[in-house]
């Protein structure tokens, strides 16, 4: 499996969390070429600002690998991570985030600011743009039925 592989998976969880009237991002978190952790936002469904897809698939990585250094894997997201997000792959010392659309509203890996090139201790590689047009899409389509509600 590659990069576009996975930022599939990713985006069928999107989908799933669109279904539940929840805005499309979903994550999932690999190592050595399996899927450790899977996520999608949940914040409207669990009423807790903390149900970002990034966080809930770090949560799975760390029990699944029984620790919280997620080192030696890689995080794939259909939404550039906000600044929580960025800050919980820093701690969790994730070296590698791969995701498909930026946000130019509150991403925090380029768009509005650059947790990752800060004077942190870590700084993980970013791939930008996987299967951007299909990341986009379904945030677009999403926000534009809620318009028409």
């Amino acid at each position: 499996m590659d990069d576009r592989d996975f930022m599939a998976e990713a985006l069928r969880l999107a989908e799933e969390a669109a279904a539940e009237g929840e805005v499309p991002v979903g994550c999932v978190i690999t190592l050595d070429g399996r899927i450790v952790g899977r996520g999608r936002n949940r914040r409207e469904t669990g009423k807790n600002a903390l149900a970002h897809a990034e966080i809930e698939a770090i949560d799975e990585a760390c029990r699944t690998l029984g620790g919280w250094r997620l080192w030696q894997c890689t995080l794939y997201v259909t939404l550039e991570p906000c600044p929580m997000c960025a800050g919980a792959i820093l701690n969790a010392r994730i070296p590698r985030v791969v995701y498909g659309a930026a946000d130019p509203k509150a991403g925090a890996c380029g768009s509005v600011t650059d947790l990752f090139a800060m004077s942190f201790n870590h700084h993980p590689e970013k791939t930008v743009g996987v299967l951007e047009a299909e990341c986009a899409g379904a945030l677009r389509q999403f926000f534009r039925r809620l318009r028409s509600k």
